[in-house]
């Protein structure tokens, strides 16, 4: 592997707009830490407008800066984790946020103290256009606010009530331990988590089997203490929901993000009433691999075994383009400058962060990590990460610091807008039947892993909290149970279960931030119909989707999808994805015959 800097410089990115360099950073640091004491200086003061405003722009104008800095700083480390100056100045600037963050924490609670008419004329004070959804959001948590010292004190808290996901990532990471799977001629492979996502997509259907079981089994030895500790995460949960006047867990989870528990519901409703839908694309791979069965454990077997996309980066930058061409010249253009002014970290090289994703800070240009190599995966990661870019562009274009942010809810719609674009525009190109066999089961694997898996998960999550609220009765046999049956239903009859999957709950480190992985399934149902909506020509459909990315926080997430063209409180959006869905495997169906 190389080192960095043998990577040549046109495939880093550029983090100049960032800072200078290291001691740049350095020098701004303690520069803007010079203001904190100015912050200090409002405490017990938040009684005047004036007050008010001058204390929430320096805490603005403060705030840009570290975040500029903090982005800086771990970028500096993701690129290369082995350079120790680069830790260093990651602790460094971590350090000064967190103490920022706690000298900050009176103002939140001094103005959540102000008459409800006091924040409605803050929230209507046209000279502060910039502050308005702050004051809202304000009005809005008022009723779930507590004392300071409460406040502090469940700050203080903190530090040890969300140790269960440590626990677990502790024990995930370093302490357990698989056994070999065999393969059908009983040669053992090395199972661990980095190959286990090559050992379930074999040709070899016994270590298919072998793998999927000594996986799970490896949970199931420890199903005391990973119960145990997942519990206590349930407990920890409703008690926080509870002492801030939540009625339940996810309701506090819900309402943190604007989010809505009708969508949540809906969700639920919609997955479960169209479950024929993947039980007919099951079926359909069955016939795909020439098996007269199908099992969990043929789920991730790979239906074109030889096809691949084999594309250099310039390459596959050029493919994002041209299907990224019904969302217009600008946007074709933004990510040729992503290109040309090095937004984008291409390759791997020694002590960079493995996988990809996409960040940025406001008044610079986003960035890209990528750890590209030629192959279909690393050009689907690279339209994905650039959908991220251009979201997070296009919000801090348009908005100001406080409103340009977008909400982890819709954080993967854009991402996944640009991963289905790319299926249609290659699935219509396809040349021959392989090759659209081979984009089909791409997209039915997307939809699998973010729909029907993520709403799987998240019906476990609400029956574990909903159960837990309702009797406190809670433990691994009824969680390990209900997972199992769970699993019977969501996949069908025509599939065989292996009762080791009753663990595979815990093994999900999601499930230790609940409520999350809903808005995977969410995320993709709506760039699918945005998507679908775009490439048909829909009348508007590509203009609302700008606006909806140009709109950042201005807005609760479910209204900005609703600009969009996507209203997730209706289970008829739900139908239109899986009629999308269906009209693929009927396509399938056909090759098939043919």
């Amino acid at each position: 592997m190389k080192k960095r800097e043998e990577i040549e410089e046109k495939y880093k990115w550029n983090l100049t707009e960032y800072s200078k360099s290291s001691e740049a950073c350095e020098k701004e640091l303690a520069d803007i830490q010079k203001k904190f004491s100015e912050i200090e200086k409002f405490e017990n003061k938040l009684n005047s407008d004036e007050n008010i405003y001058a204390c929430l722009k320096l805490e603005s104008e403060i705030s840009q800066v570290l975040s500029r800095l903090y982005v800086y700083s771990s970028l500096k480390l993701k690129e290369n984790a082995k350079n120790s100056k680069a830790v260093e100045l990651s602790e460094k600037v971590g350090s000064v946020c967190v103490n920022f963050g706690t000298i900050t924490s009176f103002i939140d609670v001094e103005i959540g103290e102000l008459s409800n008419e006091k924040l409605k004329a803050l929230e209507n004070n046209k000279n502060y256009p910039e502050f308005r959804t702050y004051f809202k959001a304000i009005l809005r948590h008022k009723a779930h606010m507590l004392s300071k010292k409460e406040e502090k004190l469940l700050s203080q808290m903190g530090e040890f009530t969300g140790g269960f996901s440590d626990v677990f990532d502790m024990f995930d990471n370093a302490d357990v331990k698989f056994e070999d799977a065999l393969d059908s001629k009983g040669v053992p492979h090395k199972l661990t988590h980095a190959t286990y996502s090559l050992l379930v997509e074999s040709a070899d259907r016994e270590l298919r089997k072998n793998a999927i079981i000594n996986m799970n089994k490896a949970y199931g030895e420890y199903n005391n203490t990973i119960a145990t500790n997942y519990i206590n995460d349930v407990k920890v949960g409703t008690f926080f929901a509870k002492i801030r006047n939540y009625p339940s867990a996810l309701s506090a989870s819900i309402y943190a993000e604007e989010a809505s528990e009708e969508v949540y519901k809906t969700l639920l409703e919609g997955v479960n009433n169209n479950l024929k839908v993947f039980h007919k694309y099951f079926d359909i791979k069955r016939r795909q691999l020439g098996q007269k069965t199908f099992a969990l454990y043929d789920i991730y077997a790979k239906t074109c075994e030889d096809f691949d996309i084999k594309l250099s980066y310039e390459e596959a930058l050029e493919l994002v383009k041209e299907a990224c061409k019904p969302l217009g010249e600008e946007y074709v253009s933004l990510l040729e400058r992503a290109k040309n002014e090095h937004w984008i970290d291409v390759y791997e090289n020694e002590g960079k962060d493995s996988g990809a994703f996409s960040w940025g800070a406001y008044g610079v240009h986003p960035v890209v990590l990528t750890n590209y190599v030629s192959n279909c995966n690393s050009v689907f990661t690279l339209a994905h990460e650039l959908g991220h870019c251009m979201h997070t562009y296009y919000s801090n274009t348009n908005q100001p610091y406080e409103d340009a942010g977008y909400t982890i809810f819709v954080a993967e719609v854009a991402s996944n807008v640009n991963e289905m674009l790319m299926l249609l525009y290659l699935s219509n190109k396809a040349k021959t039947k392989e090759e659209k066999i081979y984009y089909y089961d791409y997209l039915l694997s997307m939809f699998r892993g973010s729909v029907f898996r993520q709403t799987m998960f998240s019906e476990f999550e609400y029956f574990a909290h909903d159960t837990y609220e309702k009797t406190s009765a809670l433990s691994k046999d009824i969680l390990n149970n209900f997972y199992l049956e769970l699993n019977k239903r969501y996949f069908g009859k025509g599939v065989e279960i292996l009762d080791e999957i009753k663990y595979e709950w815990s093994r999900i480190p999601h499930f230790y931030s609940s409520f999350y992985v809903y808005k995977y399934a969410t995320g993709l149902i709506s760039a699918m119909v945005i998507a679908r909506n775009i490439f048909s020509g829909k009348e508007n459909a590509k203009e609302n989707y700008l606006k909806f990315l140009s709109l950042g926080s201005s807005l609760p997430p479910v209204e900005l999808l609703k600009i969009a063209g996507v209203n997730l409180e209706d289970k008829c959006t739900f139908d239109e994805a899986f009629a999308f869905i269906d009209g693929i495997l009927n396509d399938w169906n056909k090759l098939l015959e043919n």
